[in-house]
């Protein structure tokens, strides 16, 4: 639809006829525009159904206007499937509830957009799940897995999707409202009699293979197999009919799991291997490679691995089965795991295979588009070994992994999709490789669906009267062509639509490196593929993403909204201003900046980074934001509270409610935020105080070079400095308790401009020395002042010129810190070498005491923990070695994941207040709600202590803290 009047006229009549959301805006649309796939398409609008007669009414309205439809769940879909250029319909936000659940029965009526993980936490308590279980389980929800005849990894057990699928509820495109089930029930007019004149060729067109996805399947209409229409809509992608609800089957869970890892020489002996275990009776067999593998994986010693699970009435009894497979597989090495945690450790290796598998091992891109493909699995050995083949007659890479047991296999190929010849090579690559599928008598898509990706060869799977015969069933359900068109029949050719092509074919001018991506921003956009991680309404362990989309469950505010986002930016398309644009700057508003992606996402997104790059350039020669200025700052105004010694006149000002209030209105500042008080004596004046204080050479603690161990130099963070400068003296007093020299880094920077190096000292550059204090340049980097950020850092660099002359490590309190000096700053600095040796140095508390005092026994304080591991240290430094210290000292229990929500300046920043608070209800104050009595609430940020206080009335404290304390 080109004609604005009808544009205008349909977002109208929508709106008079939907009761839920109609969302015609730039943002709404560029958030669609892509799923997990190659492909890209712009819609026209979206629609978020409230129920089946919103369905109904949109349906009719775009029926008068000839506009295709396109139904969407989680937008993981990885064949294009969900991507369309007419009316999105959005079933995530009304219509996701589960209606029933009958444990008896064993069945549950959902909707649509129920996502799958609220389905089985619904069952679970019942001793219940639904059996097809996608490594997406966290985000796709019941409509796409119905849509595409999902699997997932227990498909070897409970099969696919339509196994478990009992009866449905369907719109027609002509409104028509039908209750597909068994024995014809449901039925449109015309399907029967159609159907039952090709009796011969639905008996013997359609391959045995346990993992066949592709196409329509008819067979399911067959007398001799109930003639099930439910069954024979699954994995009809939203081309014959709207599903609004769905009664479907569940299954009995094992009491009792054992996960046993079998370790192969190499992937084709894995494959060989995994159809002898079937006759075992094992829940899964998984197969995945040493490629897709971290290093620092625990698993057993091989090249290639399958993950077999099996289950039991007890623990004893799912070991048992586990420690049989392990007999009668003829493996390398085994490993049977039966504690949950360990299990889920391990899973998670597979699970994140998705992302991780979109990166070659030395980082080269790599894209779906032969996702899932599979075949009998007594031929997955030999298909692989031809699949390898296959790749190098082409010069591609991939890592194949995948449903071992059922004979498909996930791969991402290293397709160049940014050139002609690339991509005449990835249409020849996919014309042999669907020959080759079909020669092993398999499927070309054994999980995911056709899509664009394989539609435009389902012709060499079933022939063209098999395929003619799918386009006259498309005509009896839909007439007029009006859901998903180009998907299944007719499709849009396989390199048509791909959504890279709209991207700039030259890097655009920015300010960080982006090393890991060729400094080329499009690149690191380019990482996101939509596999939705970041949207989990959930998190276990220490994770972190993505905690404003947690707190909104609105698709702008996940790291991948955002990338989305990013993505139209640079098309301009949809978003047409670039770096001036409101709609990514406000989708990137809430971004709390807490680097959780940068770790959680398999592909590695640092939407953190984005967004200081987007604010950088979106502000650059306009006026920012008060906040920007009062926090973003915030190193300025400190400083000059110090030199003034002013802080008791600033803390007294605060206090007083009026100008407290004015105070806060000019600093953007929320008003519902209490000021934090500014220490009376900043942390560096207590240190010179002490040395002054304490004699030259009294021993530990006497000053720089006193004492006989390593030395180590302590940065006095901003926070530390003028807001908590106990935790700086805490970290003094057990630093030297280790045996350990403490030292601040130098003051005195030399004057005038570098000479060679810049590390030279000429007599001139002395006599121009300046006074300097060093400065990670965290608060200008959080809100985009990157020129302030480079100048600060610069600064601190000629400072910590004479430090980066030792071997001394840089000891950072304050997590939030010492991330930006390990990543942020060798990224913005990427033409001064001086900060990736910074960046080297820099250690946490923790890190210092395991590293240069390792005999050193911390006091025994034989209490429990609870608190929050700080989201940059998760996300960028580790943990390792705080576990270390906390299990050495007797601090029991373990911290909780997520982000504190006050992240900085973004809890402070007016308009923040109930999203930051929602991040804080999400796993910290809980998990300090919950905690045993006298337990520590551990902080290490001061950002956490700051929200625990405000919010919870409750001290937060940093280890270096406990620990000094302890001392006594």
């Amino acid at each position: 639809m080109t004609d604005l009047r009808e544009l205008r006229e349909l977002r109208a009549g929508l709106r008079a006829a939907v009761r839920g959301e109609v969302d015609f805006g730039t943002t709404a649309r560029a958030l669609t525009t892509m799923d997990a796939s190659n492909y890209r398409r712009v819609p026209l609008g979206v629609v978020a159904p409230r129920d089946a007669d919103d369905v109904a009414a949109a349906l009719s309205v775009c029926r008068t206007y000839g506009v295709p439809v396109v139904p969407r769940g989680g937008g993981t879909s990885i064949a294009g499937q969900a991507t369309g250029t007419g009316v999105v319909l959005d079933f995530t936000r009304h219509m996701n509830r589960l209606l029933s659940l009958d444990p008896e029965a064993r069945t549950a009526v959902v909707q649509p957009g129920l996502v799958l993980d609220r389905l089985q936490e619904a069952a679970a308590p019942h001793g219940l799940r639904f059996g097809p279980d996608p490594s997406t389980h966290g985000r796709c929800t019941l409509g796409g897995m119905i849509g595409n005849n999902s699997c997932g990894s227990h498909s070897v057990a409970w099969g696919t999707t339509a196994d478990s699928v009992r009866r449905l509820s369907v719109l027609t495109p002509r409104g028509e409202r039908l209750r597909p089930g068994q024995a014809w029930a449901g039925a449109p007019a015309g399907l029967r009699e159609l159907a039952e004149g090709e009796l011969a060729r639905l008996r013997t067109g359609f391959p045995e293979l346990p993992r066949r996805i592709s196409g329509y399947a008819l067979d399911a209409l067959l007398p001799e197999k109930g003639a099930d229409v439910a069954r024979s809509f699954c994995g009809s992608e939203g081309t014959l009919g709207v599903l609004t609800e769905a009664v479907v089957d569940l299954v009995r869970a094992p009491r009792a799991r054992a996960l046993a890892v079998l370790a192969y020489a190499d992937e084709t002996g894995a494959a060989e291997a995994a159809a002898g275990l079937l006759e075992y009776g094992p829940l899964t067999v998984e197969g995945m490679a040493a490629d897709l593998v971290p290093a620092a994986a625990d698993l057993p010693r091989g090249g290639a691995w399958l993950f077999v699970e099996t289950g039991g009435d007890t623990e004893s009894e799912a070991r048992a089965r586990a420690e049989t497979i392990v007999r009668v597989a003829d493996v390398l090495d085994a490993l049977v795991v039966t504690d949950p945690a360990r299990q889920r450790t391990l899973w998670r290796i597979r699970e994140d295979a998705s992302g991780t598998a979109t990166r070659m091992p030395d980082g080269t891109e790599a894209w779906p588009g032969w996702e899932d493909c599979a075949v009998p699995p007594a031929r997955l050995g030999a298909y692989l070994r031809d699949f390898r083949g296959l790749l190098a007659d082409h010069g591609l890479r991939g890592s194949p992994y995948g449903h071992f047991g059922d004979g498909c296999i996930h791969v991402r190929i290293d397709f160049d999709l940014l050139t002609g010849p690339g991509i005449a090579r990835f249409r020849r690559f996919s014309e042999e490789l669907a020959d080759l599928v079909v020669a092993h008598g398999g499927s070309l898509s054994g999980e995911h669906g056709d899509g664009q990706a394989r539609a435009e060869l389902l012709p060499r799977m079933y022939g063209p009267d098999m395929v003619a015969l799918f386009e006259r069933v498309k005509g009896v359900w839909d007439p007029d062509d009006l859901l998903n068109p180009g998907m299944l029949v007719r499709p849009a050719p396989l390199d048509a639509n791909l959504r890279f092509s709209v991207l700039p074919s030259k890097p655009v001018d920015v300010a960080f490196g982006y090393p890991s991506d060729g400094g080329d921003f499009s690149a690191a956009v380019r990482r996101c593929v939509g596999v939705a991680k970041c949207r989990t309404t959930s998190v276990s362990g220490p994770a972190v993403m993505c905690p404003s989309f947690r707190a909104t469950g609105e698709e702008e505010h996940s790291t991948r909204g955002r990338a989305r986002l990013l993505h139209e930016m640079l098309a301009g398309e949809l978003v047409t201003d670039g770096w001036q644009s409101t709609e990514v700057r406000d989708a990137l508003d809430l971004c709390l900046s807490c680097k959780g992606c940068r770790s959680d996402c398999p592909v590695g997104v640092d939407m953190a980074t984005y967004k200081a790059e987007f604010l950088h350039h979106h502000y650059a020669g306009r006026r920012r934001p008060a906040a920007h200025y009062a926090m973003g700052r915030l190193p300025v105004w400190l400083g000059w509270v110090a030199r003034t010694r002013s802080a008791g006149v600033v803390n007294g000002l605060a206090s007083v409610g009026p100008l407290a209030r004015v105070a806060k209105r000019l600093g953007g500042i929320a008003e519902e935020r209490e000021i934090p008080r500014v220490a009376g004596e900043t942390f560096t004046r207590w240190w010179r105080g002490r040395r002054a204080a304490v004699p030259s050479g009294a021993g530990a603690g006497g000053g720089d070079g006193d004492g006989t161990g390593d030395l180590v130099i302590l940065w006095p963070d901003t926070f530390t400095e003028h807001l908590s400068p106990s935790v700086g003296q805490a970290a003094v007093r057990v630093l030297e308790a280790a045996g350990l020299r403490v030292a601040l880094p130098p003051t005195l920077r030399p004057g005038g401009r570098p000479v060679g190096d810049g590390r030279s000292r000429s007599a001139a550059r002395l006599l121009t020395a300046r006074r300097g204090r060093v400065c990670c340049g965290l608060t200008y980097l959080s809100t985009g002042q990157l020129d302030h950020a480079r100048a600060v850092l610069r600064r601190t660099l000629d400072l910590m010129e004479p430090v980066l002359a030792t071997d001394a490590p840089v000891v950072v309190l304050e997590p939030s810190c010492a991330a930006a000096l390990r990543t942020d700053a060798p990224e913005l600095l990427h033409d001064d070498p001086r900060a990736a040796r910074l960046a080297a140095r820099v250690r946490t508390f923790a890190e210092t005491l395991e590293q240069y005092a390792p005999d050193w026994t911390p006091p025994a304080l034989d209490r429990p923990v609870t608190g929050q591991t700080h989201c940059h240290q998760h996300a960028v430094l580790g943990d390792t070695a705080d576990r270390g210290l906390r299990a050495a000292a007797g601090l029991t229990g373990e911290l909780s994941g997520g982000c504190c929500g006050l992240a900085g300046n973004f809890g402070f920043e007016e308009g923040h207040y109930e999203v930051s608070v929602a991040c804080a209800e999400d796993q910290l104050l809980p998990a300090v709600r919950e905690a045993p009595d006298g337990a520590v609430v551990l902080a290490d940020g001061f950002s956490c202590r700051t929200q625990l206080e405000q919010l919870a009335g409750v001290r937060g404290r940093h280890l270096a803290e406990v620990l000094a304390e302890a001392l006594d």
